[in-house]
């Protein structure tokens, strides 16, 4: 999982403050489409506003999507970006759009607006898998997962405004934190109290509690409600069906027969009927009145993943990991292989005759089903008769007589996609060379969020040789694909620890010692949106209040009492984007962090949707203090300390007896500078520490440095003197090319831990 920074430190704890996160996700030029396995399915059928049908899907890259269905095309209208992990489960409660994920959170939409989140329960302790909601009754949704947790929800009551305590204000203030960084009031989605002492952070007192089913001693995978939500089942790795009454979460029954993790429920519209599919591979039906199980379908060879019944409950669609779905009369027996694909099958949505397949692949998949009348699908032929031991089908599987699916191919198809599925992050530190699950390779520009180039489906491994350089930067951010795409995760201090000269990153009429650190420039291309929707914002305050004071002072005053002390000098601080590190507007990346502001835990946005009213409450402090002030935490190991000998058997003068120390990134050509301006003036060397260490590349001696280079040399010297003399600079008897760095030596030429020994030799020129 995707696991946000830590927000700081306990009470009790002694460990150092691990200071917050700040992720960013790459997206794709083509936002319309999943770029990750599709992990749940719901349909809206003749929407209320528009009579239009629309289906939402919620996937692996931690999007849901709105799509209108026509009878040829899916089109997509919306997309509800706010979960930081992969979304596990979405239902419809009315014209409320719930969904769940492994971020640990319950979220609802307005299923029929342009994507913003109407509120984040966070109840649970870890990822939430299922949800259901009750058929009629659309105020009732109940959520699993793998803590053990069960909660029922009242949808109107967990919409309802929360106001902040007196209490929770008082907090905030005794930690030195202020209102929000525009002046302008923030409301806060507060977590919730639960009866089973969950750890929350600033609940408001007279918050939303739900009702907790308890009894699950393990993690829930499946739920399933009936229409008036008056009967709830649950199953998960305790291989029991357990059945609750909702509206108390007292517990009713325990049904036993599944040999492994039960992954799917559905009940009738009545609630006397459960279907359970499991990674047993069996199918069961159970009669909640008679409390058993009356019929048992072997009809998958692997785990069974989701079910999806016709409106009777007659028949049952199934799908699993082996990539198969299945239609089965419950009554009789027969089955048949109704369709089946590449990828294991994850979830299933009836809509009249046709059924939407969600699995691992990004694409979604619509097939013929003749769910108004299922009976036709059996008069194609191909049927058998459902065993009733799980490894019947097995057995016929292997004996070659599996059966043939009466469909081939899909009648609709929403492409998604392809998700990367392996990377490698290059030397220079900037690029990303990828491959995608269709074996697309491509490299990506990070700090621009953009593919410079697309190299098809080539051989990884080749195309990584190829673009190998020597050179040493240090590893300034992490970087994962769990969601399909590329997320890059920066960690103070040591996203600070990477430098690079602003001539190799091609900016012009920068000096040619200039230093441009890494993390800073990034920083400022992913919030220069928010940079200047804040400026507009408390401009607009100013104005409106009359007030004569320069924008700067109403943002000093606004952030007065906050971690970041803004410095007075920064006005004149150059917060523009450099070309390097321009993001793309078409396709923006989207930002993943934790406050405990406005968004009250973690939170995911694209950089364009970002509206100036997020502050420091918002993003990590640290991150604000680079973009607002320049400044950057102290940095480790930013300097390397070497020797600098003449070569054995050399006559050139010894110019230096200590131990030198120069910025990693400084070029050979530098060194070779050095000696030049050593041996040509015949001084004696001056700046030196007590320990012998000298300032080679810094302040002063840098501008001495650059003061000998190709110019004409100096009169009044010694006749040997008059000669420009030529330098090479060794490392392990290996010349060395004058436009590597001391970091790239150290790590490919030297390769020892002592301090590095650099060698140089005279060769006079012609």
């Amino acid at each position: 999982m995707h696991r946000v920074g830590s927000a700081g430190n306990t009470s009790n704890s002694s460990r150092p403050r691990k200071e917050k996160r700040l992720t960013y996700v790459l997206n794709d030029a083509d936002d319309s489409k999943h770029c990750a396995g599709v992990n749940c399915l719901t349909i809206l059928k003749d929407s209320p506003t528009d009579s239009c049908n629309y289906l939402f899907t919620g996937s692996r890259d931690g999007t849901l999507k709105r799509w209108l269905l026509t009878d040829d095309e899916a089109s997509c209208s919306a997309t509800f970006e706010s979960h930081v992990d992969w979304v596990n489960d979405a239902v419809l409660a009315g014209n409320t759009l719930v969904s769940c994920s492994s971020d640990t959170t319950v979220k609802m939409w307005n299923c029929l607006s342009d994507g913003a989140c109407t509120r984040t329960l966070r109840q649970h302790s870890d990822y939430v898998i299922c949800l259901a909601a009750a058929g009629k009754n659309s105020n009732i949704v109940a959520s699993g997962g793998l803590g053990g947790e069960v909660f029922i929800w009242d949808i109107e009551a967990a919409l309802l405004p929360v106001t902040k305590s007196v209490d929770a204000a008082e907090d905030e203030s005794s930690n030195g934190l202020s209102s929000s960084g525009n002046g302008l009031p923030l409301t806060s989605l507060r977590t919730v109290n639960s009866s089973n002492n969950i750890p929350v952070h600033n609940n408001p007192p007279h918050s939303y509690n739900p009702v907790a089913a308890k009894g699950h001693k393990d993690s829930v995978y499946a739920l399933a409600m009936n229409d008036t939500g008056s009967l709830l089942v649950s199953g998960g790795t305790e291989k029991v069906v357990r059945v609750w009454d909702p509206r108390t979460g007292s517990k009713n029954m325990k049904l036993r027969g599944h040999t492994d993790n039960i992954r799917a429920l559905l009940i009738d519209s009545s609630g006397r009927f459960c279907l359970s599919g499991s990674s047993d591979s069996m199918i069961r039906l159970w009669d909640l009145g008679q409390q058993r199980c009356v019929h048992s379908y072997a009809v998958h060879t692997d785990s069974v993943w989701a079910l999806a019944s016709t409106p009777t409950f007659s028949h049952v669609y199934s799908g699993g990991r082996d990539l198969s779905v299945y239609l089965t009369d419950l009554s009789t027996r027969e089955s048949v292989l109704l369709c089946k694909k590449d990828h294991p099958v994850l979830q299933l949505a009836l809509q009249d005759d046709s059924i939407w397949v969600a699995s691992t692949d990004s694409s979604v998949y619509r097939w013929p089903a003749e769910g108004c009348n299922p009976q036709k699908v059996f008069q194609r032929g191909g049927s058998f008769l459902a065993g009733n031991l799980s490894f019947s089908r097995a057995r016929a599987s292997l004996e070659g007589s599996a059966p043939a699916p009466v469909f081939k191919e899909p009648s609709m198809t929403i492409p998604g996609i392809p998700g990367i599925v392996q990377h490698e992050i290059l030397n220079n530190r900037r690029r990303v060379l990828t491959k995608d699950a269709a074996g697309s390779v491509k490299l990506w520009d990070i700090t621009r969020g953009i593919v410079i180039e697309d190299y098809g489906k080539v051989d990884f491994e080749e195309k990584k040789q190829a673009l190998f350089e020597m050179v040493s930067i240090p590893a300034w951010f992490t970087m994962d694909t769990r969601l399909g795409s590329l997320s890059v995760h920066l960690d103070t201090p040591q996203c600070f620890s990477a430098e690079m000269y602003a001539a190799d990153l091609n900016i012009l009429g920068a000096a040619e010692d200039h230093k441009i650190n890494l993390a800073q420039e990034s920083l400022r291309g992913l919030l220069a949106h928010w940079m200047a929707k804040r400026r507009q914002r408390i401009g607009a305050q100013a104005s409106s209040n009359g007030d004569i004071s320069s924008a700067r002072d109403i943002s000093l005053r606004n952030l007065s009492h906050s971690r970041i002390e803004v410095d007075d000098t920064s006005e004149n601080h150059n917060t523009a984007v450099l070309p390097a590190f321009e993001f793309s507007t078409v396709s923006p990346p989207s930002i993943i962090t934790e406050g405990h502001g406005t968004y009250g835990g973690p939170w995911r946005k694209k950089i364009t949707d970002l509206d100036g009213t997020e502050d420091e409450k918002d993003f990590p402090w640290w991150c604000l203090d680079c973009v607002l002030n320049g400044r950057m935490p102290p940095r480790e190991n930013t300097k390397c300390s070497f020797y600098l000998h003449p070569c054995e058997g050399s006559t050139i003068p010894v110019i230096t007896q200590g131990k030198l120390s120069a910025p990693r990134i400084l070029r050979i050509h530098k060194v070779i500078n050095y000696v030049i301006e050593k041996i040509v003036l015949d001084k004696p060397l001056d700046g030196g520490s007590s320990d012998g260490t000298f300032g080679l590349g810094l302040s002063a001696g840098q501008s001495q440095l650059s003061s000998i280079g190709d110019g004409s040399l100096r009169s009044g010297l010694k006749p040997w003197q008059k000669v420009k003399p030529s330098i090479e600079i060794l490392c392990n008897n290996q010349v060395l090319s004058p436009e590597m760095s001391l970091a790239t030596v150290r790590a490919y030429i030297w390769k020892k831990p002592e301090d590095l020994v650099l060698n140089y030799r005279l060769q006079h020129s012609r």
